[in-house]
């Protein structure tokens, strides 16, 4: 199925980064610039920046000069002082007072040049005075307007202000250079924006922001939720500038009916004076630029217009050394366009659609020449739909098609139904659903012919993604126009055993559904269907633990395959490496998911690819590559976020990868995020699977309590649902320790029982082999600690032999704390050190930090061992013990020599020493002492 838009509700990231380095920066003493294009959000960062470190008891001085007053001397000291110059004026010495009261106007007579040293000592002492019982944060926006005297002057304080006490800080902002009404060269004004910081000076450059970044803050500021297609085109103009975006935004808002993106008065006057002073041939071959897809100097060439070096000198355009051309700023190219007559527009599309050779950009020029009906131009946009189709350009096909509809003559009706049709398939594809469901909604009004009406329901439904829920009423109407048929019947029968899954959580209802859609679809005829629904139908069979599941499969896997279906996350590929996981050939579906991967990039849907890489991450945790699955994981929400895709299963992914390898407080975050999708588009399949993630953090983080009710949760919610099969969702184990730890003991004991029997007679090896842990943390509960033990020990023993890295490393933790408790500290710390091991080959960051602190635990109670007599190793130096502990491990001297960085010598010299120390005459009596302590 396809996924609805949705765009995340957080703060902007990139700015969170850039904050937190300045920060950083500060708090070391240093200064800060901040870099940008006027409207980048520069202002915001230092408004930021103020209330935090104002909250933080800091004393503010902040000033914002503009370019009219930068010729105004002192200007900017009055804005940062005058307000609190009243506080300390009259402490300072009078050759100071008098400079300082000069400058801020507050007397007659003016500052001379004899005055300036007194003048910036008494700035320096007033800041000294003014910041004595609290640290100050001085604040320059727009530095490039502050008018030199004041540049000046805040230098010489910069360079002194590392030895105030506290340190004074300072950060800077200023446009780096002309972007779109950007600041010439001015000799009045003060350039040098590092000058005015502490050293050593951060420069940040404030970078755009992303679309999802930019749909936070126009949500905020509309209060309103936009299209992905609107949004997408205002980050391409505004190339992420948050000023420019809200101003197009706003354009938007007032001419609801336009389909073309208006740009506003606030911004096409800061490009017209850039503009304006081209020369007619400059202005004209830039225009073509503007119109043209992918615009060069040949193409230029092609179409009789003149080069562009006048463009390029004044920072409108880049030429690189290939000959194409690169507008410095979107902005500039959509001003350009806008502004042009139309009759200018017309004439340079009619010469783009002769000059370019490629049919798509060809169809595309020629459509910009007439908004009326043309059976030649409409068949000529129906073409280079289908050109852009096969080269998987889905959005450009929708678009294509669309205007192919639009300019098909009102004679050949039926043929703009098709075409319309057509598009809103294709806009599916592409992610585009607000498109695809206009577009579906036209041709239910247009047409009355059942096929037509019945794939106009299944766009509908399909850019419902995961909230079907929301579209309960499409399912009879669709019903109804279908009459029976088998070959419109089976594709409605594949959704209604999505809904039966997803919305009303009930797995067997889905297989009810599933395996009438597969019988309909192979009597019409309709292998893509039959593929679809019998992999949906093998799928929910793997999930309940039907007997009938492998044999589903095969079915689903046999000849012929569709190519649609073979590349696509429902397809029977796709679960085939699932099928694998099942049965612990990690690596087999591993290989699977890279060949997927492969096959997916070059031919399949963007949903697919991003499904594929949230895999692929599970799979990379499983074999302990914990650095691969959180970038995996995260080109998988790149992905979701740029294509408008449900977040849900990406963030599940980020969550388990951030649990695995990154922080435990942004695993949580991700996990929230996740449960908050699914529980927000009412997806009962992927909920469970969410506050898994979410349980396991909270396990984690040492919260059992939260754990266990979370986990909770998801066994009511999957039992419900029919689960039969634990080796498709492992979250039983999870949720025993987390019993145990919180004294439902019987509880857990239960759990694993069932899960084992169930576990056993599948012959799922990896699962018991994790159970084996949760049953030996149940038998310690218990008060058996020497069967607890054993268990933990085969725990350990099975999962060396099988692929689940992490899983092995726990078994060690555990093990490794049981045996520490027990009394047996060698033993115990030679455990730990396997998990620490395991852990720090997987970079399981979380795991080796709660390990780390187990063995600097047993370190801690070492002295306290050994003065009570209890450790046969406490007469030997620290050298010595570690020495001694690797011997009991089977280390050798060469081995041992490279894991505590000496030399080989020095590892026999301490062993002599050891031997004579404790007694013994071979390695075989001191591993003998270090277990047992006798």
């Amino acid at each position: 199925m396809t996924q609805r838009v949705r765009v995340r509700a957080t703060p902007a990231l990139g700015r969170a980064d850039v904050l937190g380095g300045v920060r950083d920066h500060l708090a070391a003493g240093g200064g800060v610039v901040l870099t940008g294009p006027v409207g980048i959000g520069k202002s915001t960062l230092f408004a930021t920046l103020a209330a935090e470190h104002a909250a933080a008891g800091y004393r503010i001085f902040a000033c914002c000069p503009a370019e009219t007053e930068h010729r105004l001397p002192f200007l900017g000291l009055i804005d940062l002082i005058s307000q609190v110059a009243d506080e300390v004026i009259d402490r300072l010495p009078d050759p100071e007072r008098h400079a300082l009261r000069s400058a801020l106007l507050l007397q007659d007579v003016p500052t001379g040049e004899r005055d300036l040293l007194c003048l910036r000592l008494g700035l320096l002492h007033a800041f000294r005075t003014l910041c004595a019982d609290r640290p100050g944060l001085v604040l320059i926006d727009d530095a490039q307007w502050l008018d030199r005297p004041t540049g000046e002057l805040l230098a010489f304080v910069a360079r002194r202000a590392a030895r105030l006490a506290p340190p004074l800080r300072m950060v800077a902002s200023v446009r780096p250079e002309p972007g779109p009404g950007g600041p010439g060269e001015d000799g009045g004004s003060w350039r040098d924006a590092s000058a005015l910081c502490p050293k050593p000076v951060l420069t940040v450059r404030v970078p755009p922001m992303s679309v999802p970044e930019l749909a936070v803050l126009l949500g905020d500021r509309f209060g309103r939720s936009w299209p992905r297609t609107q949004l997408t085109r205002i980050h391409e103009v505004s190339g992420g500038n948050p000023f420019f975006a809200v101003e197009l935004a706003r354009s938007v808002l007032e001419n609801p009916q336009s389909d073309e993106l208006l740009i506003p008065q606030s911004l096409s006057v800061l490009i017209r004076k850039r503009v304006a002073a081209l020369s007619p041939a400059t202005r004209e071959a830039l225009l073509v630029a503007s119109a043209a897809s992918r615009p060069s100097v040949e193409l230029l060439r092609r179409t009789g217009r003149g080069g562009l070096a006048e463009a390029e000198r004044r920072g409108i355009v880049d030429v690189d050394a290939s000959g194409k051309i690169r507008f410095t700023h979107p902005l500039l190219s959509a001003v350009i366009y806008a502004e042009a007559e139309s009759t200018e527009r017309k004439a340079v599309h009619r010469a783009l659609s002769q000059a370019v050779r490629d049919p798509v950009e060809r169809a595309l020029h020629l459509a910009r020449l007439t908004s009326g009906r043309d059976r030649r131009i409409a068949d000529t946009l129906d073409g280079a739909a289908a050109v852009a189709r096969r080269r998987g350009g889905m959005s450009t096909a929708a678009h294509l098609g669309e205007l192919a509809a639009d300019r098909t003559p009102e004679a050949a009706r039926g043929t703009a139904v098709a075409r319309r049709l057509r598009a809103a398939e294709d806009a599916v594809a592409a992610g585009d659903y607000p498109l695809a469901r206009r577009l579906a909604r036209l041709v239910l009004e247009m047409t009355v012919r059942p096929e037509e009406r019945v794939r106009a329901w299944i766009v509908v439904l399909d850019s419902s993604g995961q909230a079907l829920a929301e579209v309960e009423e499409v399912f009879p109407k669709a019903m109804e126009d279908a009459r029976g048929e088998p070959l419109l019947l089976a594709p409605l029968h594949y959704r209604l055993s999505w809904r039966a899954w997803m919305v009303r959580g009930s797995a067997r209802a889905a297989h009810v559904h599933a395996r009438r859609s597969a019988e309909l679809a192979a009597l019409a005829g309709d292998r893509r269907t039959e593929l679809f629904a019998l992999s949906k139908q093998a799928n929910i069979e793997l999930f309940l633990g039907h007997p009938d599941a492998e044999r589903t499969l095969r079915r689903a896997l046999a000849e012929p395959q569709e190519p649609q279906v073979m590349w696509h996350h429902n397809g029977p590929v796709y679960l085939k490496h699932r099928h694998h996981l099942m049965h612990d050939r990690v690596n087999e579906a591993r290989a699977e998911l890279r060949a997927l991967i492969y096959g997916v990039r070059q031919r399949g849907v963007v949903e697919s690819l991003c499904m594929c890489l949230y895999c692929m991450a599970q799979v990379e945790i499983y074999q302990g590559r914990c650095r691969h699955a959180l970038a995996l994981a995260r080109q998988s929400l790149d992905l979701a976020e740029d294509s408008g895709l449900s977040q849900g299963p990406s963030w599940y992914a980020l969550a388990l990868a951030e649990a695995a390898g990154g922080d435990l407080g942004r695993a949580l975050s991700a996990a929230e995020q996740a449960v908050q999708h699914s529980a927000d588009d009412g997806d009962q399949l992927f909920l469970p699977r969410a506050l898994h993630a979410e349980g396991l953090v909270r396990w984690q983080f040492g919260d059992a309590a939260a754990a266990a009710r979370v986990l909770g949760q998801v066994r009511a919610l999957e039992t419900a649902q029919g689960l039969g099969d634990p080796s498709l969702r492992r979250w039983h184990a999870d949720l025993a320790d987390a019993l145990v730890a919180v004294g439902r003991v019987a509880e857990a004991a239960a759990l694993v029982a069932e899960t084992r029997a169930r576990a056993a007679r599948l012959g799922r090896r990896g699962v018991l082999a994790v159970l084996e842990r949760s049953a030996a943390l149940v038998r310690a509960a218990e008060g058996d600690p020497g069967a607890a033990e054993d268990g933990l020990v085969r725990a350990a023993d099975l999962l060396q032999a099988l692929p689940y890295r992490l899983e092995e490393g726990r078994a060690w933790l555990e093990l490794g704390m049981l045996r520490a408790r027990r009394d047996d500290p060698a033993h115990g710390r030679a455990d730990l050190l396997r998990a620490r091991r395991v852990f720090a080959k997987a970079e399981a960051k979380p795991w080796l930090a709660r390990t780390q602190a187990e063995l600097q635990r047993l370190d801690r109670e070492a002295p306290l061992r050994r003065a009570s007599g209890d450790d046969a190793l406490g007469v030997l130096s620290d050298v010595e013990r570690r020495v001694a502990v690797l011997v009991a491990e089977g280390a050798t001297n060469r081995e041992i020599a490279a894991r505590l960085f000496l030399s080989t010598k020095t590892v026999e010299a301490a062993l002599t020493r050891t031997f004579r120390k404790l007694g013994v005459r071979s390695r075989v009596d001191v591993a003998r002492l270090a277990v047992s302590g006798r």
